[in-house]
């Protein structure tokens, strides 16, 4: 008979796109599993990265067209344990995204208790026990669908590229948060700093900047830039199956160990 597990709830945001949200969510994902963890992802954007990791671009839009997404479940407020599928990988499972995912706002606008709406959807998966872990891709807004997401996770990794407007916007995703109040006890875990050049006086000056906020969390593990990531997108891989001896993917092994240590795992 499995052990009930305790669910860990982690989502994945920042208003501005670019930084690397969704491989990072994919890839952690991954490693995690790949430590023997059971998890879970959750594929809330409407570009369908998450999915497109996962599975060829013909199949991911055979899914994303169908009606087993996140969309079809938020939108009739059902158990999301009826929506998900399996992935290639043991232990990794996946709630894909849908081609309608850009009408969620339109959909939660006239539901009551609107952003509780996917909080009560996931009551079913917490109290299961399945996973150990629900990773979220939230979209690059900071809309009503994002509100659900942060309102139904228990922390929150926020992905930064190392670039000039890497940091655009980070103020406004703190004052955003500031703002839901009461809504969500969700804290941030941390920054994950992305698309790492160490050539260029980007990664130092976003570290120093990142020093100025105080009682943020700064994982240790950075993010290089790699090719090898664009090569294991192109193959719907996760980077240490296209290629284990990959720079990112001991990268996100790394990063999957801070954030098993870093919650007590």
């Amino acid at each position: 008979m499995r052990d009930r597990r305790d669910t860990r709830v982690i989502c994945f945001t920042n208003n501005k796109g670019g930084s690397g949200k969704s491989t990072a969510c994919a890839n952690l994902g991954y490693e995690l599993a790949a430590s023997g963890c059971r998890v879970l992802l959750m594929d809330g954007d409407m570009q369908l990265n998450l999915t497109l990791t996962y599975f060829d671009e013909e199949r991911a839009l055979e899914i994303a067209q169908g009606q087993h997404t996140l969309y079809d479940a938020v939108r009739g407020r059902q158990d999301l344990q009826d929506y998900v599928i399996a992935t290639p990988y043991e232990h990794l499972d996946l709630i894909p995204s849908s081609v309608l995912m850009s009408q969620i706002e339109y959909e939660l606008f006239s539901m009551t208790r609107r952003e509780l709406v996917l909080r009560e959807c996931m009551q079913g998966l917490r109290r299961s026990g399945t996973y150990d872990y629900v990773l979220i891709d939230a979209p690059p807004t900071l809309g009503a669908w994002v509100v659900n997401v942060l309102c139904a996770s228990d922390e929150i990794i926020i992905p930064v590229e190392a670039s000039p407007w890497g940091l655009f916007g980070l103020a406004n995703m703190f004052d955003f948060l500031d703002g839901l109040g009461g809504k969500t006890d969700a804290q941030v875990l941390g920054v994950l700093i992305t698309k790492v050049d160490e050539r260029k006086n980007y990664y130092r000056q976003t570290r120093e900047i990142l020093a100025g906020y105080e009682d943020i969390h700064v994982f240790e593990t950075v993010i290089h830039v790699d090719s090898a990531v664009e090569w294991s997108q192109d193959v719907s891989r996760p980077v240490a199956v296209y290629k284990k001896s990959a720079r990112s993917a001991a990268e996100f092994r790394k990063l999957a160990e801070e954030v098993r240590e870093h919650g007590g795992r």
